[in-house]
């Protein structure tokens, strides 16, 4: 991952593709360094909110997924829309459009860039950090804390006006994604919090893995490699070759495979992937037969292994932030 020269504050993941030039789904990593612009200006003020942490849980929102552009919900942002938002397990942040920026009035702290780096390597995307005052999913009466990092970024896919990190957005609250069903809901981690020793039938509780300064959701596969569990990504389990050689599945690389297809990333950069043979792999007592596995090309070193809708899309999830824990459950 790339940093400024006077230093990364954060450091998250953005999977989507501006746009793909084959057949298999799309899906991308960007990396994300905040910076000051200046080291003696002022810290923003806290972002404002409607109240919406004192309204209770969230209601469940629904939502639909398409092809090319994810898991998609209606959104409002500052009382105006709907705007459509993808679902992103793995962005960090809520991203904004500059079509939202302009309809919501959205405030931007000018002295704050944000510096996109994608899945390639390439550096190409700059943006800046933004606050805003409510956010609704579902209906727009249906308000989410939001109290994460929100940003506003160019590139984002045609038809998507934002994109929705569901841990920003729901935080402190836990949630849920029923991915059969199409549905989102919230819960309340203190009242109703996820146990280690509750698995359910045919599922798995595992811990919540996170990476410093960040809280994307890791999960430990067989091997000892963490992969990030990836909504935003229209991958399955997605690797590169030596990724795939140390959780010990490199026979799939034997395969010819799919032809090649591929994509850009929202910093400009060109990934390649190639379908292969579906894998076999445990995350924590679960073992997932036959998962759609993609080889990458060209991605940077170090580049996380991602479980993305086509691998993800038979279960249910199921987020803990105060107890650290996942569910994966078949839906």
């Amino acid at each position: 991952m790339q940093r400024s020269k006077l230093g990364a504050a954060l450091v998250l993941l953005v999977t989507l593709f501006v746009h793909s030039v084959a057949a298999l789904p799309n899906g991308s990593a960007a990396s994300i360094c905040e910076r000051r612009a200046s080291l003696n200006s002022s810290r923003q003020s806290s972002l404002k909110h409607n109240s919406a942490a004192t309204r209770g849980v969230p209601l469940p929102a629904r939502f639909r997924e398409v092809d090319g552009r994810g898991l998609l919900v209606k959104t409002w942002i500052n009382g105006r829309g709907a705007f459509t938002f993808a679902i992103d397990t793995g962005a960090g942040a809520i991203i904004l459009s500059r079509r939202v920026v302009a309809e919501a009035h959205v405030g931007i702290a000018r002295e704050r860039t944000v510096q996109i780096s994608g899945l390639s390597g390439a550096t190409g995307g700059v943006g800046q950090k933004a606050s805003i005052q409510t956010l609704a999913i579902g209906s727009p009466q249906n308000f989410l804390p939001a109290r994460g990092l929100v940003i506003v970024a160019d590139a984002l896919p045609s038809g998507v006006d934002g994109i929705l990190d569901p841990t920003e957005a729901y935080s402190p609250f836990g949630y849920s994604i029923d991915m059969p069903n199409g549905e989102m809901c919230a819960f309340d981690p203190q009242r109703t919090p996820l146990h280690a020793g509750a698995a359910p039938q045919d599922g798995a509780i595992v811990r919540w893995l996170r990476e410093a300064g960040g809280r994307r959701p890791f999960v430990m596969l067989d091997g000892g490699k963490r992969a990030l569990l990836d909504t935003g990504s229209g991958f399955g389990l997605a690797m590169s070759e030596s990724a795939a050689r140390t959780i010990g599945i490199a026979e799939v690389l034997r395969q010819d495979g799919r032809r090649t297809c591929q994509t850009y990333d929202l910093a400009g950069g060109r990934v390649s992937a190639r379908r292969m043979k579906p894998a076999t792999i445990y995350v924590g007592s679960l073992m997932l037969r036959g998962v759609p596995t993609d080889f990458l090309l060209n991605v940077e070193a170090g580049a996380p292994i991602l479980l993305g809708r086509d691998a993800l899309r038979p279960f249910h999830l199921t987020f803990d932030p105060l107890s650290q824990l996942i569910q994966i459950r078949p839906s």
